[in-house]
């Protein structure tokens, strides 16, 4: 247990706290909020992921993993996991399932996670990664960062965990630039998408977890701060690659 009185680092969140989902400043109540919402609508995740990227987002996820340097023979880990959106993408690069491992905090995430062939799944935090250290040599976090409680903490996790040389991809949603073009993006993804998910839907909750989707998107630390973060915690070659406005790609070595 830390001690009380040594001064402890700042705790980066990604976003300001929404109240409209959890009691705000109580750490606890947003952590078991994000648990138990994305438990409750593992079932639909696949499915509304689809509507959401207009069917294309596997083959983006593919390209963002080759841009970032996955190749054969490398030490995956995936960091927030979920039903495995990455990871099959992962797989299909690397056809390595034994050098593979997956990390969610959601049970019932990774329950609904299917492989062709066996994928070790860990239950774990991006703030408390469950793997040695220097053990990778690429880690991705897949549209998680949102959903973290301390960046900072997640970022210095991840050059721990990876190896001299290894790559890190953390894939994004951001805030478009213009006033248009978020608002086009805000009436599909708290409109259009939550609408959608009522209709097809089978947990109660999903079509709010597409509304609070979006409301952390546009609540989210800039770009910026994220390439700061990630600096600060020691990780080199820190850039941002952006595709149709939106899908942020931040990628960083560790020397």
């Amino acid at each position: 247990m830390p001690d009380p009185n040594e001064l402890q680092p700042p705790v980066h969140l990604p976003h300001a706290p929404l109240p409209s989902y959890y009691r705000s400043g109580d750490a606890a109540a947003r952590e078991t909020f994000i648990r138990t919402t994305f438990d409750d609508t593992a079932v639909d995740y696949d499915r509304l992921e689809k509507i959401l990227g207009l069917g294309t987002g596997s083959w983006y996820r593919g390209q963002a993993l080759l841009r970032a340097g996955l190749k054969p023979g490398m030490q995956v880990v995936d960091v927030g996991m979920g039903t495995g959106l990455v990871t099959r993408q992962i797989l299909k690069i690397t056809g390595e399932p034994q050098r593979l491992i997956g990390v969610d905090p959601s049970p019932g995430m990774m329950k609904q996670a299917h492989f062709d062939q066996p994928v070790e799944c860990r239950l774990g935090r991006a703030e408390e990664i469950p793997v040695a250290t220097g053990s990778a040599d690429f880690l991705v976090m897949g549209y998680a960062l949102r959903h973290i409680a301390d960046f900072a903490a997640a970022a210095a996790e991840f050059r721990r965990v990876l190896k001299p040389g290894g790559r890190l991809l953390l894939l994004e949603i951001t805030r478009p630039q213009g006033r248009f073009s978020e608002f086009l993006l805000k009436t599909y993804m708290r409109g259009m998408v939550p609408t959608i998910a009522r209709l097809v839907s089978r947990s109660p909750s999903t079509p709010m977890l597409w509304r609070y989707y979006w409301d952390t998107i546009e609540a989210c630390v800039p770009p910026a701060q994220v390439i700061h973060t990630l600096r600060e915690a020691g990780l080199a070659q820190v850039e941002r690659h952006v595709e149709l406005g939106i899908f942020s790609e931040y990628t960083a070595r560790v020397a």
